[in-house]
């Protein structure tokens, strides 16, 4: 039912956003398990209220948002966000190109279809799995179509990732073309005012955004034959979102005018002016050049905005890095910036992969060219070709402000799950909630010698799905950049490593890199950290004091950056991975114990697997306890062997496929609370009876 921009164009339409299929989400199986009454979850998407002639399509469920309530949604404990939005700082940008305060980037990307978008990650590694938050100011959740759904809300491992790295993330509103199912009356029935002059709808957009914990709207009104009354109407009722919204963000598209019809401008002027002065943000459509930039930015600060609040449309989606963007009019290198970025589809990336080669390494190759460059290095940005990688221009952003903090390089999907070093989930998944946060700058490293490769690695890992790899031959010592920071360093501090050289690979001497001053180049002080060596004995874990660093520095007592530095003592090639790092001032208590767990509903399928939703309440809070980041379930096996089912930041969480070992008639489940420094609670133990 969706469509391309593109198939809008060629049906004549000046220009249009309109989300396409997605490869990889497979509508089909969520067709069969709708059909079938299957109790996984879904993302959640509607009309304003009528619905559409007939009948929906296999797997698509219609429901209209003004007879909405959170009461009587069974789907919201698996579709709300938990991570609060983490506050953030610009460090000293990476290159002297790069700029603070000035382009910032949206980004507009389909994780998968309308429907059938499971809400809470799901059994493959194949998934737009975006780790560069720190480049991006806001990310829409995108989607919406005539035949399926118009108002789409983000699912919770999105909005928990982008929230954990300080991103706002914003649900979609598409008012799609006539030509491709529209309605003028959906159009009349959002903007629809009450007996007091409020805008009903609105107040369930607001009141969906509060429910699902996530962080505003893109409006997006493309539907044409309105008339000036509407228009003015369109232009209250997004006012009136953002004023009722307290705090909400709203994006509005540059396509209907004032007059009431779709008119795309390309630039500010006084068809749209009405609509970003009611709105935070505008994407401007994709047909700006230098001068209308210029005339925009202009009229912006005569309006007392900021011109950066201002999205220059760039559409990725059929070219990725060889779209053809004149940079030199947006992120001019002699003057400022004239506007932001304004990404449409950048999971291009993923999408794109070939059939052959859709493996998540080969992914987030791919996405770290995307973000970086082709040179993969944020301070030497290489500008050869059509491409200027948004490392080159923008400044990037850190939420490492604080103590405790860990990360153990995962990604949010994989091929496995492993805890300490060991394999305890065999299956392939995806849930984005529980990313780490990653290296901002992918990837910066000092050497006299040849770079060695570094990127995220699936075929092993400390903990969750992927490790961070090391390959090469080191005939220099290499420091990797890996955090920038404003971590307090106080006495007691402590870092831990775990780290292993796979087997073959030469000697690795590591070194932990710690910087304390504000300036760039970082000037790194070392702390050894072992030698790893490639003779098959695995993962090593070591504890650093860094009491004694900086002590007498003038920089003062805050780390900046962090880091490691590798030496191959004997020469040859290694292959050296950073399984976890993990910042503490001191020791913590474990989080309690979840409560009141328990299966809420089963079904049985032909094959004999059991599919559950379990629920629990959070641990009661302790001033001793530190807070909880997520929730793992484990399936206790004879033996009192555990394996991996999931994890998810809230507090239910749906078991597709659970199978019973050796015949037992009744298996065992248990729920962890695990903090910022991945240390678990006792479990909350949950029982199912075959």
């Amino acid at each position: 039912m969706s469509v391309t921009r593109r198939e809008v164009l060629a049906a004549g339409a000046a220009s249009a956003l309109a989300p396409t299929p997605v490869a990889g989400a497979r509508p089909s199986a969520a067709a069969t398990t709708r059909a079938t009454g299957d109790l996984r979850p879904y993302v959640s998407y509607w009309y304003p209220d009528s619905l559409p002639d007939g009948s929906p399509g296999p797997g698509v469920v219609w429901r209209g948002l003004a007879s909405w309530t959170p009461e009587q949604d069974p789907d919201l404990p698996f579709n709300r966000a938990t991570v609060p939005l983490a506050p953030r700082f610009a460090p000293l940008p990476a290159n002297p190109i790069a700029r603070t305060g000035q382009a910032r980037i949206c980004a507009l990307a389909a994780f998968a279809t309308t429907s059938g978008n499971p809400s809470q990650g799901s059994e493959t590694a194949d998934f737009y799995a975006l780790t560069h938050w720190a480049y991006l100011d806001e990310l829409v959740f995108w989607g919406g179509s005539s035949g399926e759904g118009l108002i789409l809300a983000p699912n919770a491992p999105v909005v928990d990732a982008a929230h954990r790295n300080g991103v706002p993330v914003l649900g979609t509103v598409f008012l799609p073309p006539t030509a491709y199912g529209g309605r003028l009356q959906w159009t009349h029935e959002l903007v629809r005012r009450g007996a007091d002059g409020d805008f009903p709808v609105a107040d369930k957009l607001i009141e969906v955004a509060r429910a699902y914990g996530f962080d505003g709207w893109f409006v997006n009104a493309e539907t044409g034959g309105g008339d000036a009354r509407l228009g003015a109407d369109m232009r209250d009722f997004v006012a009136y979102l953002r004023a009722r919204g307290g705090g909400l963000r709203v994006t509005w598209y540059d396509a209907l005018a004032v007059s009431g019809d779709v008119a795309w401008q390309n630039e500010l002027n006084d068809a749209n002016a009405p609509f970003f002065r009611a709105a935070d943000t505008m994407f401007l459509n994709f047909g700006w050049d230098r001068s209308r930039l210029l005339s925009s930015g202009e009229r912006a600060r005569g309006m007392g905005r900021d011109p950066y609040e201002l999205w220059a449309g760039i559409d990725v989606e059929a070219g990725g890095w060889d779209t053809r963007v004149d940079w030199d009019a947006l992120v001019p290198a002699s003057a400022p910036h004239t506007a932001s970025f304004g990404f449409y589809r950048p999971e291009w990336t993923w999408k794109s992969l070939p059939s052959g080669g859709r493996s998540p390494g080969a992914f987030h190759a791919r996405d770290d060219r995307f973000w970086s460059g082709h040179a993969l290095d944020p301070a030497r940005p290489d500008d050869a070709g059509p491409w200027r990688a948004p490392a080159a221009s923008v400044a990037d952003r850190s939420t490492l402000t604080a103590l405790p903090f860990a990360t153990t390089f995962n990604t949010g999907h994989g091929l496995g799950w492993y805890e300490r070093g060991r394999r305890t989930g065999e299956s392939a998944w995806s849930h984005l909630g529980l990313q780490d946060r990653l290296p901002g700058r992918r990837w910066v490293i000092h050497t006299e010698g040849a770079r060695p490769a570094v990127g995220f690695d699936f075929a092993d890992a400390w903990r969750g799905g992927s490790s961070l790899l090391v390959d090469g031959t080191l005939g220099a010592p290499a420091t990797i950049e890996l955090f920038t920071a404003r971590l307090p360093l106080s006495g007691p501090a402590v870092v831990q490593l775990a780290h292993r050289a796979d087997p073959g690979s030469a000697a690795v001497r590591v070194e932990l890199a710690v910087a304390l001053e504000e300036r760039r180049p970082y000037r790194f002080s070392y702390v050894p950290a072992g030698t790893a060596r490639g003779d098959g004995s695995g993962w090593s874990t070591v504890t650093l004091r860094l009491g004694a660093l900086g002590a007498a520095d003038r920089g003062g007592r805050t780390v900046r950056a962090l880091g490691v530095r590798l030496t191959a003592p004997d020469g040859g090639a290694v292959r050296w991975r950073l399984g976890g790092l993990a910042v503490r001032d001191a020791p913590v208590a474990a989080p309690g114990r979840p409560g009141a767990a328990g299966v809420t509903a089963a079904a049985r399928a032909a094959d004999g697997a059991a599919a559950l939703r379990v629920a629990w309440t959070p641990p009661p809070s302790r001033p001793d306890a530190p807070p909880v980041r997520h929730y793992e379930l484990h399936q206790v096996l004879p033996g009192g062997a555990r394996r991996f089912l999931g994890g998810t930041c809230g507090h239910a969480y749906y078991v597709p496929a659970l199978r019973r070992t050796a015949d037992e008639a009744v298996t065992r489940l248990e729920v962890r609370a695990v903090d910022e420094l991945y240390t678990a609670s006792a479990p909350a133990r949950v029982t199912y009876r075959w």
